[in-house]
Parts: C-alpha cells; structure tokens; sequence
C-alpha cells in the first residue's frame, strides 16, 4: 500500500478576492495531488496529499506563481500524519470558514484586466460595452469591501442577484470569474444612468453615449469611478478646461488627465521605463510626468513643468475615450472647493451640479470612499534605481499595511489636521488608511470616523492605545480625547513624520530626522516646521532648527505669502524701504500694508514665530514675484521648484548663516541667503538661477547640519521626511549627497512625506512609549 505525505499549509497576505482559490485547485490538480483549500478569517487554507517531491514544488509555487494581484506574505507548512493507500478524490475547494478574528489581507482595488477589456470591446461578447466588468484578476475590492472573509454577502454587491449564466461562471473552478465577488453582466449587475438637473436623461449604453457625446461638445461631467466621482472634461478643449476652473474656482492648481494608452500618453509627456511600469500597474496612479511643451492647452496644468497622468482604472472609463476626436480627459476630484469627493450617488446629485453639466453615475454602492493616488518617479545618477514617492497614497494602494518591526498592543493614529490618513498598528503590521483629507470642514470629519471605524471594524481589533499629534486645536486631537482620554498618546508632529520614514525604512537606534514642513505644534508651544531631530521612536530631542520668521497675521500668510515674504526681506535688510528697494515684488503691498506689517514684525502682534522651511520656500517664491497670493497649498514652492523644469543638476549654493541657540542646538539663519538672492536679482540674474541657487543651498546646508551633528554625537543614520521633501529636486540631491558624505541616509518610499504618512510614525512612537503597560482589561473598548 503506497504512503504519501500530507501537509497542511497557511498562505498569508493579499490572497482573498484575487483569483487565489483557483490557482491552488489548478496547481494541485496539475501537480497530481488531492486534498482542499478555503479561505479563513488568516487567510488561505489548504491541505495537500502527495509525494514529498510534489509537495515541495507545489509549496514553491504557491508564492513564486501567485496570481497577479495576490500578494503573499507568508507560507508556513505543518505536517500531518502521512496518508496510506491512494491519494483520495479530487482537489477540493471549499466553503470559507470564521477561524476567530480576520487577520488576512484586504485586496486594493485594480484596474481592468486585459481579458475583461476584450470582451467590453467585442460586439460578440455578453459584456459588451458593460462598464462593470470584471474578474478574479481585477476590478474593485477595498471601496466595495464591508468585512471578512471576503466574500459577496459581505460586499456592496450583496444586492445583485446573480444571473444563471453569471453563476455557471462564479461556480467553476476552471473559469477566471470563480468567486469573484463583484461580478455581473448587463442582465444581472449594476447599471448606469445619465442625469441632468432636470433629472433622469437616459440609462445603461444610452447614458454612455449621451456623456461621451457631451464631453465631445465641450460639457462637464461628473463620473462614478471606483472610489468616488471624478469631474471630466476634453482636455484638449481649452474653452472647457477653463469653464472647469472657473466652476470649481480652481485658476491654478494642475488637473490630472486621463489617457487611453501609452501611445497618447507619450504623445503629451516624456515617459521613463519605471513611469511607464507605474502608469500599467494594477494601482494606476496618477503619476507625475515632465509635459512636452504645447502637447495639452496650458490651461491644464499652468506655471508647471509637470502633468499628472493616469490610464484607465475601470471598464466604463475605456468606453469614455471610446471616441474618435475624444482621446484626453481631465479627471478630477469630484468635490466642491474645500469638501471630500462625493461617493455616493445622492450627494453627487446635490452637490456636484454646482460644477458639472451632467453626473454619469450607477447603482453599485461604493463603502468606501477612495480618491486617486498620485507618485512620482526620480531618475538621478547618483541613485541606483528611480525612487518612488507617494504624493498621496489611496486607491490601489490603501489599506495594503507597512511591515514594521513589532506593535506590541494594538494601537489606532488618527493622524494631522490637513492630507490625514488613519493607521491601525497591530503586530508586524501597520495598515495604513486611504488619503481622507483636510478636517477643515464636517463632511471630512465624518469621514476621517468612518475610516477610523471601518478599519477596525475589518480586522476586528479594538485598539489599547489611540495615538494623535499633540496640537490642542486639530480635531483629531480632540476626538481622541474625547472618545477614551485616558489612552492617548499625543506625539509630537515632527517627531511622528521621523518615526514614518524609520518604520517604512525599518530601521531602529539612534537617528539624524531632518523634518522640513509647513507647520506643527512644536514642545515650547510654537510653530515649529524646519527641524533637525536626534533619537529614536520613544524620544527626541531638537538639534537644530531654521531661525524664527514672523508669521504676519498667521494663517492668513499662508494664503498670501508676500506677508512672509516681506518679513524675510525686513529680518535680512533692516527695514521697509530697503526690503522694498531689494524686492520689486513687494510693489504689491500698499505702503499702508508694508508700514502696519513692519509694526506687526516688529511688536509680534498676532504675527506668531515659525521655524517653517515651508514658509521660508513660501517667502523666497514671494520675493521673486513667482508667488505673492496662493490659491492652492504650496502653491509658491511648487511654482518656485517648477522654475528648475525637473532639471536636477545642484549648482553654486547660497549660504545659510548657523548661530548657538538652545542648550546645543544649532540655530540655521536664512538671513545671509535672502540677501545673496537680493543681490543677485539687483545684478539681473534670471529667476531660474536664482531658484536653483536657493535650492541648492538648503540640501547644502542640510549635509552641513548633519555633518556636524555626526562630528558631535556619532550618528550616521539619517531619514528625511515632513511635507517640503515632496520637493523633488530638495528630496533627491538631498539623500544622493548625504550618501555621498558617509551617511546612511534615507527617504519615504511607502507612505507620503508630507501628513499622508504622519499616521504611521503616531503609531511606532506610541508603541515605543507604551510597551510596558498592562494589557487591556476584558471591557476596554475600541476606537469610535
């Protein structure tokens, strides 16, 4: 009687709604062997019988032969007692079981498939022209997802009965559709509709051709996407890019456009190998790409050497440019200034015809909203591969968790006031929410909760501690304490950007933070925002920091920083007519405003001190006449860095003067750089000199600063991190040069620099200071 061994083994990772089940059937029943597979609240189960030989090549490929979307983290094999006779039936799949609390992965959502796409664009296919369809390969998962296991009944799809030819499909494991939860066809799924203010216009392939004819005329409309709406327009159409703006009362901020196919892609921007791997990735980001001149009306993207990019991510999108003459949309947040993209179809139909023509929208709900993701990709000869940076991590990305070393009590982060993200640390594994937005207003709040809720609501925790930054006026703050006051932790906000850049790095030990930003609530009680930081998760201590500018009128300069300009010119010049003489651009102001400035300046009156490297970028874009009045955030920075046209090359720097300041930490003094700018404007030195000139005087000054806190306290771990370093040209001469200079140095990879990745440092911070207390007692509640 022959004997075979039997294995029992555990996929961990993103393996549940992504094809996986099958592809374990398949390999089996390949390979010879018998046994079962299921999905549990882990993950995925499965027990095989076979040869050892067997059992060893098809533990291989259960992570080396993955389906595409899946993302295995694990494989751990426990062997059972060996099994006599013959192999038994065949290889099983079956019923998910509840094996405690979900521990598995949450699949992103994912573009449309090549072979779903075939058939939406086959006549000859059911699915023809169906904006829904989808497989185990792709479509959507986290927006539509409410719990664990992922399966239908637990989605937004609960309602769509199946079809009998949808089910055929769902039900064999030999067919791409097997359990694939969302799917549906035109007789059985979701349908859109078109509307108008007046009401229902028309429905299903009607309503795709009614929108597609409208965006061709030059009209806006609202489109239902995976996450939420978006605002399209012809993007080619000059006349409709700026009725756009002017609807939205956007005049400056870049619009992000959506193209068909790399070919047009490159027809409008220069496009890398790793920008092309990034714009076909499943996640299809928005990615950051250098414009060719004139390729798109300058209305898209003003004053910017950038345009952000993204293909298709959805089957109706394709149907959208499915056009002759319709081939480029600008794709937008569907939002009105100041509030979250709306997701559902009853607050579209409120709100969006405030802006949009027409609202394309369907009756799939979405759960969870999640905007675009927008990255960039670094190409620099001192770099031995492009670098990757997240400016805004969401669909296709979000909830998928940061390795880290070790959470040892659960703990929730909610995260800054502005870009906020939740994080919920657990284990070796922090999942770090999609971008909810600025809390600034009630509709983003209720959103910030919703996250907060549904995250811990997915992986069933109830979290011991709740993390939040320490500024008393950020409505997180105030709904952490709130909610369960005596377990808060409040981390300071640059302390929490360095520990993001440790974790996603993991690293440990003692660490250089240069954390460069617009503002944080700082120890003292001011407004810190140019910092050099020395510790580790549990403590810091401050190093060295930019010298304080007054902040005229304080947040107001943040909207005009000509006021922070102005300050800069009056601490380096000495007062309002030699600022004035030096700077041109500060005609602006009224000799009223420079006369009551210059008093504010002088008295602090409400003109709070700020440590900002954000301001300080602010207020040179100011003096340059770049930027005096903002309308979007880091709108003069991002104007002043565009000067450089994505040209890397570091060139003479200015100066930064240093002074002793607080017990050893060094003061850095922009006042020396102000005047050289001053003198070289006075000699007519073109801007984008002078633009790089400063630019490279801060990474120069930043390998200075970090020089000379290794000469004092021996440290040669660096990560650099806080909005400002979503500067590419700051970001990337910065890291190659510290390298350069012996330095271990390091970047944000995983998260966003800026406030998008705050949440993940609240986290490694308060469980570094948190790990000796007790556990939790039996009643201890969850986060709200």
């Amino acid at each position: 009687m022959a004997e075979y061994e039997q294995w029992r083994i555990r996929v961990g990772g993103v393996v549940q709604g992504v094809g996986y089940r099958p592809f374990v059937h398949t390999l089996a029943t390949s390979t010879g062997l018998s046994g079962w597979v299921l999905n549990d609240t882990l993950g995925v189960q499965t027990e095989v019988r076979g040869t050892a030989a067997a059992l060893a090549g098809f533990t291989a490929a259960l992570r080396d032969r993955a389906p595409v979307l899946a993302r295995v983290d694990e494989v751990r094999v426990e062997s059972r007692e060996p099994w006599h006779g013959d192999l038994g039936g065949p290889f099983e799949i079956r019923e998910s079981v509840r094996t405690g609390r979900a521990r598995t992965l949450v699949a992103p959502d994912s573009h449309v498939c090549d072979d779903c796409l075939r058939e939406v664009l086959d006549p000859a296919d059911r699915r023809h022209r169906y904006p829904f369809a989808n497989c185990t390969h792709c479509g959507p998962r986290y927006s539509l997802i409410k719990g664990l296991p992922y399966d239908r009944a637990q989605t937004t799809m609960a309602d769509f009965a199946m079809c009998g030819a949808c089910r055929r499909e769902y039900t064999d494991p030999a067919d791409r559709r097997y359990h694939a939860q969302p799917t549906a066809c035109p007789d059985c799924g979701p349908q859109v509709t078109l509307s108008g203010p007046d009401g229902v216009r028309a429905r299903a392939g009607e309503a795709l051709d009614a929108a597609t004819e409208a965006l061709a005329a030059g009209r806006i409309v609202a489109v239902k996407s995976l996450g939420g709406f978006h605002l399209a327009a012809d993007a080619r159409d000059a006349r409709a890019v700026a009725r756009l703006r002017a609807r939205k009362k956007r005049d400056s901020k870049p619009f992000a456009v959506m193209a068909p196919d790399l070919r047009t892609v490159e027809s409008i921007a220069r496009c890398t190998a790793a920008e092309r791997e990034l714009l076909r990735s499943p996640a299809r980001p928005i990615v950051l790409l250098r414009k060719i001149p004139a390729a798109v009306p300058e209305e898209v993207a003003p004053r910017n050497p950038n345009l952000g990019v993204m293909l298709p991510s959805a089957p109706l999108h394709h149907l959208l440019l499915d056009r002759p003459g319709l081939d480029l949309l600008v794709m937008t947040s569907g939002n009105i200034s100041g509030h979250p993209i709306a997701y559902r179809n009853e607050e579209a139909l409120e709100q969006l015809f405030e802006v949009a023509d027409l609202i394309l929208h369907h009756d799939r709900d979405i759960h969870v909203r999640v905007d675009d993701s927008v990255v960039r990709s670094s190409v620099h000869p001192g770099l031995d591969e492009p670098m990757i940076t997240f400016l805004r991590r969401s669909r296709g990305y979000a909830p998928y968790p940061v390795k880290v070393a070790g959470v040892a009590q659960p703990v929730i982060a909610y995260g800054a006031e502005l870009k906020t993200t939740v994080a919920l640390g657990d284990g070796n594994e922090v999942y770090v929410s999609q971008h909810i937005g600025d809390l600034k207003n009630d509709e983003t709040y209720a959103s910030h909760r919703e996250a907060a809720a549904h995250l811990t609501e997915l992986y069933e925790l109830k979290p011991r501690f709740i993390a939040c930054d320490m500024h008393p006026a950020f409505r997180a703050r105030v709904l952490a304490a709130t909610d369960r006051p005596e377990d808060v932790v409040e981390v300071q906000h640059h302390h929490a950007h360095m520990a993001a850049c440790m974790a996603e790095n993991q690293l440990s030990g003692t660490t250089v933070g240069v954390v460069f930003d617009g503002a944080g609530y700082g120890e003292d009680g001011t407004i810190w925002g140019g910092e050099f930081l020395l510790g580790d998760f549990r403590e810091v201590r401050r190093a060295a920091h930019l010298r304080p500018v007054p902040l005229l009128g304080g947040d107001r300069a943040v909207a005009e920083p000509i006021r922070t300009g102005y300050a800069l010119a009056l601490q380096a010049l000495g007062g309002p007519d030699a600022a004035l003489g030096a700077f041109p651009a500060l005609g602006a102001l009224d000799e009223r405003q420079r006369a009551v400035f210059a008093t504010m300046a002088e008295r602090g009156i409400q003109s709070p001190p700020v440590t900002s490297m954000g301001r300080l970028f602010d207020g040179v874009a100011a003096l340059l006449g770049v930027c005096g009045y903002a309308e979007y955030e880091a709108q003069g920075p991002i104007e002043l860095e565009g000067l450089l046209g994505r040209d890397l090359t570091m060139t003479q720097p200015y100066v930064f003067g240093v002074e002793p300041g607080d017990g050893d930490a060094d003061v850095v003094d922009p006042r020396p750089v102000i005047r050289a700018v001053a003198a070289d404007l006075a000699r007519g030195t073109p801007l984008e000199a002078v633009s790089r000139r400063f630019h490279s005087a801060v990474v120069a000054m930043v390998v200075k600063r970090c020089t000379a806190l290794r000469e004092r306290h021996g440290v040669t771990q660096v990560v650099l991190s806080g909005g400002v370093f979503l500067n590419e040209f700051l970001q990337v001469n910065a890291l190659v040069e510290l390298r350069r200079a012996g330095f271990a140095a390091f970047a944000h990879r995983l998260v966003p620099p800026n406030d998008g990745g705050l949440a993940l440092g609240q986290v490694m911070v308060a469980d570094a200071r948190t790990q000796a207390l007790p556990p939790p007692g039996p009643n201890h509640g969850g986060a709200s």
